[in-house]
């Protein structure tokens, strides 16, 4: 069983995200879109992939991955449109820079979460 946590606020990308990783090999997605929300969904359904944005309209990704990775060795991915505002988020997975392909983000998820795939 390979859960994931997508973190993201824009509805259609969300979307986008989930069906490339289902077809990765994900069993069950949950998707939220504020930092509160992802560690909130984490302590209820522990990830074993987490796929980020980074800027949200409430908080942001890495602060969430932060408290998340403190709970649990997750791998991560950020996919963002703003890769410089993402400095610090290096030493997880992969940085995708939006808009993404379906193979890329499908390496990532590989890469980061081969039980998964």
């Amino acid at each position: 069983m390979c859960h994931v946590l997508v973190i993201e606020d824009e509805p259609f990308i969300a979307m986008q995200i989930e069906s490339i990783l289902r077809e990765g090999g994900a069993d069950t997605v949950d998707i939220v879109a504020t930092e509160q929300d992802a560690i909130t969904s984490a302590v209820t359904h522990r990830p074993d992939f987490v796929a980020s944005d980074v800027r949200l309209l409430e908080g942001s990704g890495p602060a969430a991955v932060e408290v998340i990775r403190r709970m649990y060795p997750v791998p991560v991915t950020f996919i963002t449109a703003w890769p410089d505002a993402c400095s610090h988020c290096r030493g997880y997975a992969d940085i995708l820079v939006k808009p993404i392909s379906a193979a890329s983000l499908l390496a990532s998820f590989k890469r980061a979460a081969p039980a998964c795939a």
